[in-house]
């Protein structure tokens, strides 16, 4: 990662986003996410973490409709439908990665899930008030400079006290160094090195870890937010925190820093007032 001026990204940084997203699915690791399906058919809400598992079961989905923003190749959400949601739509905004989540679904038998490729701000008029639940996992909402319109879109495309529920890591892990940075050190795990309120974008050109080899890629730019950013643009959304649970795990990027303490990951569950 890198730290530059607002002045030194472009900002049609959306764009840019997609073109580096599907430029990394181009680069994907052998098979990735290719055997989705046996998990989806063969396991009980896979591809959840047990904390969110314990979460979603706590929500009656029967004859719902969902929605997942920011799908990816739309694994959870696929996986979200075994608790009898009556349809799901997942979007996001790599056409490539979208079409993996269709034939993910094709090869699940998974009759009930429609996919659409799309910038989320974008989403069309036609989905508002059109789900009782929409799902963000880790690592969606910081591809967003400004919540507030991302949140006003949940609000717009939610029935009238509809859920939504992030998982993500903490905002205190933007914080922290990473393996691989310079500034990491196995021996000062008590070291901050970035501002919680830092407003410079993220920027990296070198694939996506998790999906893809390294090598020199297109531009990812993406945002740290506070939790009380994430908050406010929820309430300026017309909506309110019905719970917020933090842990001192990570769920996304190291766990060198885990049960030391710090606040690593979190759900958030919201409701359309």
């Amino acid at each position: 990662m890198k730290e530059i001026a607002y002045g030194g990204f472009s900002m049609d940084y959306m764009a840019q986003n997609k073109e580096a997203w599907e430029e990394a699915f181009n680069h994907r690791h052998p098979n990735w996410g290719e055997e989705n399906y046996r998990h989806l058919q063969n396991k009980q809400l896979p591809f959840f973490c047990p904390a969110v598992i314990s979460e979603l079961k706590g929500i009656n989905f029967q004859g719902k409709k969902v929605a997942q923003f920011c799908c990816n190749n739309g694994r959870e959400l696929l996986s979200l439908l075994q608790l009898g949601a009556q349809s799901g739509i997942g979007f996001d905004i790599a056409e490539n990665i979208i079409n993996q989540a269709i034939d993910t679904a094709r090869k699940a038998g998974i009759d009930n899930c429609e996919f659409v490729a799309c910038n989320i701000l974008d989403i069309d008029d036609q989905y508002h008030n059109s789900f009782d639940f929409v799902l963000f996992t880790i690592g969606a909402i910081t591809w967003f400079q400004d919540l507030k319109p991302l949140f006003k879109k949940v609000s717009d495309c939610l029935n009238p006290n509809g859920i939504m529920l992030i998982h993500d890591s903490h905002p205190f892990m933007n914080m922290l160094p990473m393996p691989g940075e310079p500034c990491f050190e196995t021996d000062h795990l008590d070291r901050i090195t970035y501002s919680y309120f830092r407003s410079d974008p993220w920027i990296e050109n070198s694939g996506m870890a998790y999906m893809s080899e390294q090598y020199k890629s297109k531009t990812f730019t993406s945002f740290s937010h506070t939790m009380s950013s994430i908050i406010n643009a929820l309430c300026d959304s017309k909506m309110k925190v019905s719970k917020l649970n933090e842990y001192n795990y990570d769920v996304g990027l190291s766990d060198v820093y885990d049960n030391m303490g710090y606040p690593l990951s979190y759900i958030l569950i919201a409701e359309k007032i």
